[in-house]
Formats: structure tokens, C-alpha cells, sequence
């Protein structure tokens, strides 16, 4: 079996996604196999797709895992299917599954404010603010170097993002101040501007900042909401509350898509809540009119 799990990784490498991700999607076919070798006691080319549905079953309730988890895993024993054991998949057989969505929670920005401003840690703090206001993934905070702040024109180099393109993302003032004192202090780092606390030549963890921001929380006496993705999806809403237009969010936030960007209207104060029912401008027709 460790053979296919190697080829699966090798295949999976080669479309040029990260490290942590050929890690994470190996996990699902690494499950995958040892249930065939443990359970089924079949090698990957023989299985049905009864037996294929089998697992299914047994993965989520096994591991109660979510719909939206188990289309991952569908997805990576497609691939597998395809590369590793080079035979058709039949989408009609498993097919993906519907899953609930759920608005994310977004502080006010208020409880931004106080929440960084009152951060003890001058690094934690400044990574923080960066993440917020300029709207970056924790792991884009943790590979800002150097050269990528450009303060001359206020704005950051995002390198190899998500969406695999590099963009610009605004740069706070406020930000810039905490950068510069941060950077005088912290040794005046001109590689990783985060550097891994053992040594400068490898960027920060990040479970680092979710760490403390989790203990920040409990500082405060809040219950337990944040998350370093909190504060990009604060950074969306907070600009779709002060109208600034979509377009120009999805480019400083990355979206590949529009859609993905449309989620702020729903999140803001001013967003559908604040539309007005046609039934309230009729005029005065009361319920016993109608």
C-alpha cells in the first residue's frame, strides 16, 4: 500500500500545490488504504463501487466527519482513481455530497479596535493589525519579508497566494507605525519579516498567532470566536460597510471569484439588512386593509 500512497503524492505534487497540501489530501487516501488493507483485505484496483460507497459510510461515521470534509475525501479517491490506478470514474456511482453554509462570525469594528489595541505582545500584535487591515491570510502574514513592504506607496507584495497569483494589498498607516517599531525591536529582521522563533531562516508557524489569539480571548473574558481567518473577513466587511465597491474587495482580498466576494453583503450592517421591504413602503396599508 505504501506504494500507491507514494504514487498518490508524487501525482498530487506534480499539479504544484504546497507541502501542506499534498500532507493534507494524503490523509484522506491514507485512511482510504488502511481500511482496504485492514478491512476489505483487497488491494485498490479490485474494489467495487459498493465497496467504494462502504467506506464512505464507515469514514463518516467512523470519524463523524462533515459533508463538506467527506467531498474532500471524494474528491482525492476520485484523483486517485484517475492518476494512481489509471481506470474511469463514474461520478453517477459517488456521487458529491450538499452540505449546509454558514455565515462566519465577524466582529464590529469596534471590537477589532480593542481587541489588537489591547494585545501585550508587541509581535503578536503587529501580526495581528497586518493580517486585519490589509486583509491577508495568516499564512501570507507569516511569509511577508522584508522587501515585500513597499512604504513608499503604502502597499504589501502578496506572493504566490492562495489563488496562486501574487497582488498588493493596502497598508495601513496604523499598520506601517506598529511594523517599523516592531522591526526595531525584534532585531531588524531583513529576511522573514516573522522569522520561526528557533531561527531566521525559516518563516513562523502558523498556529503561533492562533495560539495567542485564542488566550487573547480568554484575556478579555470573550468566549471563544476569533480566528486568524476572523479578521480577513473582518477586513471584507468592514470595507463593504464603508463603501468601498466589491470589485476593488475582491482584488485587494484575491478572490479568484466574485462570488466569493459577495459574502461581505450578507456580513455587513449595511448590507441586505438594511434593505427595505416593499410592504413598508406602501403607503400605510394596515393588516386589517389587506
Amino acid at each position: 500500500m505504501d506504494d500507491y500512497l507514494n504514487t498518490f503524492r508524487e501525482m498530487i505534487s506534480l499539479r504544484g500545490l504546497t507541502d501542506h497540501t499534498v500532507t493534507s489530501y494524503s490523509t484522506y487516501i491514507r485512511a482510504y488504504l488502511d481500511y482496504l488493507a485492514n478491512i476489505l483485505h483487497k488491494m485498490p484496483v479490485d474494489v467495487s463501487w459498493e465497496e467504494l460507497r462502504d467506506f464512505i459510510c464507515w469514514l463518516q461515521k467512523d470519524k463523524n466527519l462533515s459533508d463538506r470534509t467527506m467531498n474532500a475525501c471524494i474528491s482525492q479517491i476520485r484523483f486517485f482513481t484517475l492518476y494512481v490506478l489509471h481506470k474511469p470514474w463514474d461520478a453517477t456511482q459517488l456521487p458529491m455530497r450538499r452540505f449546509d453554509t454558514y455565515l462566519p462570525y465577524v466582529p464590529s469594528q469596534d471590537e477589532v479596535w480593542r481587541f489588537i489595541s489591547t494585545m501585550p505582545d508587541l509581535k503578536q500584535k503587529t501580526m495581528t493589525a497586518v493580517m486585519y487591515s490589509s486583509g491577508l491570510r495568516i499564512g501570507e502574514v507569516c511569509h511577508l519579508r522584508y522587501e515585500d513592504i513597499d512604504r513608499k506607496n503604502l502597499r504589501i507584495h502578496i506572493r504566490h497566494s492562495k489563488a496562486r497569483q501574487d497582488r498588493y494589498a493596502i497598508l495601513s498607516h496604523t499598520a506601517l507605525e506598529l511594523l517599523t517599531r516592531y522591526w526595531f525591536e525584534y532585531g531588524r529582521p531583513m529576511g522573514w519579516l516573522f522569522p520561526k522563533q528557533s531561527g531566521i531562516d525559516k518563516p513562523i508557524d502558523t498556529f503561533f498567532l492562533s495560539r495567542h489569539i485564542h488566550a487573547h480571548e480568554q484575556r478579555l473574558g470573550w468566549p471563544q470566536r476569533f480566528t486568524c481567518h476572523t479578521f480577513r473577513h473582518a477586513f471584507g466587511t468592514h470595507l463593504y460597510e464603508n463603501g468601498t465597491d466589491l470589485l476593488t474587495i475582491k482584488a485587494l482580498l484575491g478572490h479568484k471569484s466574485l462570488e466569493s466576494t459577495t459574502i461581505y453583503v450578507h456580513l455587513a450592517s449595511n448590507g441586505t439588512g438594511s434593505a427595505v421591504s416593499p410592504f413598508d413602503q406602501m403607503g400605510g396599508v394596515s393588516c386589517g386593509q389587506v
